[in-house]
């Protein structure tokens, strides 16, 4: 029996890439394996595509990728034989957002958005670089922020959000605002087209995440993995599934459950 094409979907901060220090060297030997294989590598973050490329070159990817929570999928030229690179979009517009949020502030919702912020204030915040912190304000479609209100008055701004058609989702670092839009829409389309690419072979999707703003992509795929965080329990994975959980947290886990897996599947 032919073994199926492996297409992996892949959270980059606490799952790719070590919640403090950035790196991905501690899953080299699993993305190394992945080159060797010519498996795609599908990077799907709440990053911005500034910031994803950089990451991208540093890390020698030139699969297709997934900016701001789903927001849009970016594919490099020629890769599924369109000359030009492609930007595929979902959702409402960052100025959408950032609307709705400066009218729920002036009714009294007490946040601070990448809006508010310098890029020397976000890098103090996050450990980047002013330079990688200037490239993480470059947004299309979404607005992470700090909830600086009480639990109860959280739940009131969400459902101010889900009444105008917009979500709040947790991530790794920040709450995100932003269109009824997430990483498994990205996904979803991408599979489509690598199923054109790959025509009759069996495909498998593997998504890897580490925070609830995975629960979709995770739940979009046949093998989700839940990479050990802060706020990986929050995460339920589907009982019908073939789902996994490391033991392991950030990229020694990704490597460890990456390795297992082709391993599995003979590669």
């Amino acid at each position: 029996m032919a073994k199926p094409q492996l297409i992996l979907f892949s959270d980059l901060d606490g799952t790719l890439l070590d919640h403090d220090s950035y790196s991905w060297a501690s899953a080299q030997p699993a993305l190394e394996r992945l080159r060797m294989a010519g498996i795609p590598l599908v990077l799907s973050s709440s990053k911005t595509s500034a910031e994803m490329a950089v990451i991208r070159e540093d890390m020698g990817n030139h699969d297709p990728y997934i900016v701001e929570n789903g927001a849009a999928v970016v594919i490099p030229e020629e890769y599924f034989g369109d000359p030009k690179a492609q930007v595929v979009t979902f959702g409402a517009s960052r100025d959408v957002v950032l609307s709705e949020l400066g009218r729920l502030r002036a009714a009294g919702a007490q946040f601070q958005g990448f809006q508010d912020m310098a890029a020397e204030e976000l890098a103090e915040l996050t450990g980047l670089d002013v330079e990688a912190a200037s490239r993480a304000l470059q947004r299309h479609a979404t607005e992470p922020l700090i909830w600086q209100g009480s639990d109860a008055e959280l739940e009131e701004f969400r459902g101010a959000l889900a009444a105008a058609n917009l979500r709040l989702v947790q991530g790794g670092r920040f709450w995100h605002a932003m269109g009824i839009f997430d990483k498994a829409d990205g996904a979803r389309f991408l599979l489509e087209k690598y199923q054109e690419r790959y025509g009759r072979e069996s495909l498998l999707a593997i998504a890897l995440g580490d925070s609830p703003n995975d629960q979709q992509l995770l739940e979009s795929a046949d093998i989700p993995v839940v990479i050990r965080g802060f706020n990986s329990d929050s995460v339920q994975l589907p009982s019908d599934r073939h789902a996994v959980r490391s033991l392991r947290s950030g990229p020694e886990g990704w490597n460890d459950c990456v390795l297992n897996l082709l391993f599995e599947y003979g590669y």
